[in-house]
């Protein structure tokens, strides 16, 4: 499948200054950027065709695949003067640069790229910033067992803050963590079929107008994930992936597991 990844935002509670021109996706975890670990995830299943939405720093994006370094995360010799590489990390890639706009929503984003999508029954979509270990082949078989026209993977709450019960009086009958509310959230991982674009707007939103109208229609599965899922909205939580990442504590790099160049 076809992987459509959205990495044309501005991400403001990422950027260092209002002149730092450096996407979220390029924001480094390790050695490389957030982006190169999505994509190493779904090349991992076996998804190595991708489409990038880009918009803000696109240059950056671009000029880091075009000068691609494979020494940085592979193992290499050198022998008479010439680099002899062990493994590769892209080289069995497809990847395609479509300027999406400045100031285009996600749903238009999606839009501007249908016509790369042409004969796929389904495609990925991702945002580029949120990084996971959850099995996505299961995902994905389970989106096209169910005939469901989307699925869309879904977490338990991430934030710190306790939501408090009250009385009439004002006693506080109860303090819990929002954690353990019998509620999900929006994961940030798709598998969305071709029938979503007949549901999206010019300038629309993939989650509301889109993921909105199929669940009505009871045609979106949401698919529970309780592993490991961590964005990178804010520096804190990419540093927090990055010294996770020093640390040898990488959940999301299930190539790894195989035995993989990191």
């Amino acid at each position: 499948m076809k992987v459509v990844l959205f990495c044309g935002g501005y991400g403001m509670r990422m950027r260092g200054g209002a002149e730092d021109p450096v996407p979220k996706p390029m924001q480094l975890v390790g050695p490389r950027p957030l982006i190169w670990h999505v994509m190493r995830y779904y090349a991992h299943y076996g998804h190595k065709d991708f489409v990038l939405c880009l918009g803000y720093g696109a240059n950056h994006i671009k000029n880091f695949f075009l000068t691609y370094q494979e020494s940085v995360s592979n193992d290499f010799v050198i022998r008479d003067g010439k680099v002899e590489l062990l493994a590769s990390d892209i080289s069995d890639w497809t990847i395609t640069f479509v300027d999406t706009g400045l100031e285009s929503a996600i749903g238009e984003r999606l839009r501007r790229v249908r016509e790369h999508l042409a004969g796929e029954r389904y495609f990925l979509a991702n945002y580029a910033d949120v990084l996971t270990d959850a099995p996505l082949d299961e995902m994905i078989d389970k989106c096209v067992a169910a005939d469901a026209a989307a699925s869309m993977m879904i977490v338990p709450p991430q934030s710190s803050f306790h939501c408090v019960d009250v009385n009439s009086a004002g006693g506080v009958e109860r303090i819990t963590p929002v954690s353990r509310l019998p509620i999900w959230e929006n994961g940030g991982y798709f598998v969305l079929g071709q029938e979503i674009f007949d549901l999206l707007p010019p300038g629309g939103d993939l989650v509301e107008d889109v993921c909105g109208a199929l669940a009505a229609q009871g045609r979106l599965i949401g698919y529970q994930h309780l592993g490991f899922w961590k964005p990178a909205d804010t520096f804190k939580e990419r540093a927090e992936l990055d010294a996770a990442y020093h640390s040898g504590r990488r959940p999301w790099m299930v190539w790894e597991r195989d035995g993989a160049p990191c």
